[in-house]
C-alpha cells in the first residue's frame, strides 16, 4: 500500500479536479475537504469521491467555475447560492459573512442552498468551532431510508454534525454521523468488496432484513436506534429542505451517478456564540472532567491525531493520479 502525504494528496486532488474543469480556487476548497478526511481515516469522505466528483464535473452535473452569491436577509440569517456548485467552495464564501452575524447576534442561522454534495459534515462544523464559535450542520441526501414500519424510502442517510471550541482555539468535541446505523458508503464499499454487511443496516425492497448489500441498496438503511434515529433524520430534512428551498431527499437522484440532474441539495447550519453566556467553559470543563473519571472515557472527537502520511489502497491512489493525469 502506498503512503502518501497529506499535502500530496491535496495537491494531486485539486490538479485531478482542475483537469476536469473545475476552478483553482474552487478545486482548493474541495480538494482541503478530501484531504481532512483521509487524514481521519473517513475514507468514505475522501478520495473515494473523487471520481464522482471528476465525472460529475465533466457532464455538468456540478458546476465547477460559478461564483456563489452571500446574502444577509436578516441581521442572524446567511444564505449563499451555490449555484449547482460545490458546497465547499460556498460555504468557504459565507462564513465570514456568518461569523459576523453570529458574534452580532449571539447565534446565526447559516444555510447554503443549491449546492453539491457536501460529503463531510464535520469538515464544515470544526471550521465554525476552530474560530470559537459552536457548529451544528445538517444536510439531506438521495432517500434510501423508509420510516419504522414502512419500506418506502422518503429520506436520506442525513447526516449531522456537532463541535464545540475548546476557547483555545482547538476543538473540545466533535462529532459526525448520518442518521442511519451506517452510512451507505459503508454498504457500497462492502458490496464492491464482495462482503456480507451484518444484519441490522439495512433492509431489502420488501422491508425483511438483509445482510446482501446489493440487496440493501435495492431497498432502505435502518435509522440509528429506530425511531429516535429517524427523528433525528426527519428534522435534518425538514430543516436543510425547508430552510434552503433544494430538493427533498425523494427528488435528489443517486449522488455518485455520473449523469443527470444537479443534486440541489441544501446545508443547514446553525452558529452560536459561546462568548454569550458567561459561564459556557466552566460548565463545560465540569462536563469533560466528569467524563474523564473513567479510564478510556473521552468527549466525542477528544484526542483524534490526523494520520500523515496516509496508507492508501493501490487502485484508490492509482485512480487518484489517473484523474489528475499524472
Amino acid at each position: 500500500m502506498p503512503s502518501v502525504s497529506l499535502a500530496e494528496i491535496e495537491t494531486t486532488t485539486r490538479a485531478a479536479l482542475e483537469a476536469h474543469g473545475a476552478d483553482t480556487w474552487i478545486a482548493q476548497e474541495v480538494a482541503k475537504a478530501v484531504r481532512k478526511a483521509e487524514a481521519v481515516s473517513n475514507r468514505i469522505c475522501g478520495l473515494y469521491y473523487l471520481e464522482s466528483y471528476c465525472q460529475q464535473l465533466k457532464t455538468g452535473r456540478v458546476n465547477g467555475t460559478v461564483e456563489p452569491t452571500v446574502s444577509r436577509p436578516q441581521p442572524g440569517r446567511v444564505v449563499v447560492d451555490a449555484k449547482y456548485g460545490f458546497a465547499q467552495s460556498a460555504f468557504s464564501r459565507g462564513l465570514p459573512e456568518a461569523i459576523s452575524a453570529a458574534k452580532e447576534n449571539g447565534i446565526a442561522n447559516f444555510s447554503i442552498c443549491h449546492a453539491h454534495t457536501c460529503t463531510s459534515l464535520g469538515f464544515f462544523t470544526e471550521q465554525i468551532a476552530i474560530r470559537g464559535l459552536i457548529g451544528i450542520a445538517m444536510t439531506n441526501a438521495s432517500a434510501i431510508v423508509a420510516p419504522p414500519g414502512g419500506k418506502t424510502r422518503v429520506i436520506g442517510t442525513n447526516p449531522i454534525a456537532f463541535s464545540v471550541p475548546d476557547g483555545n482555539g482547538g476543538i473540545a468535541m466533535q462529532f459526525d454521523q448520518s442518521t442511519t446505523t451506517v452510512a451507505l458508503g459503508k454498504i457500497t464499499m462492502a458490496k464492491a468488496a464482495g462482503e456480507r454487511i451484518p444484519e441490522g443496516w439495512a433492509l431489502d425492497k420488501e422491508g425483511n432484513p438483509t445482510t446482501d448489500p446489493e440487496a440493501a441498496i435495492a431497498g432502505s438503511l435502518i435509522s440509528m436506534g429506530g425511531y429516535k434515529g429517524w427523528g433525528f433524520g426527519l428534522m435534518a430534512e425538514i430543516l436543510t429542505v425547508g430552510m434552503n428551498g433544494g430538493n427533498t431527499s425523494q427528488d435528489v437522484k443517486p449522488l455518485k451517478a455520473p449523469e443527470g440532474p444537479p443534486h440541489d441539495l441544501g446545508l443547514y447550519c446553525l452558529l452560536i456564540d459561546p462568548d454569550s453566556s458567561s459561564d459556557f467553559y466552566n460548565r463545560l470543563q465540569q462536563i469533560a472532567d466528569a467524563i474523564a473519571q473513567d479510564e478510556g472515557a473521552r468527549m466525542p472527537g477528544q484526542f483524534k491525531v490526523e494520520q500523515d502520511p496516509v496508507e492508501l489502497e493501490e487502485t484508490v491512489w492509482g485512480k487518484t493520479l489517473e484523474l489528475a493525469g499524472k
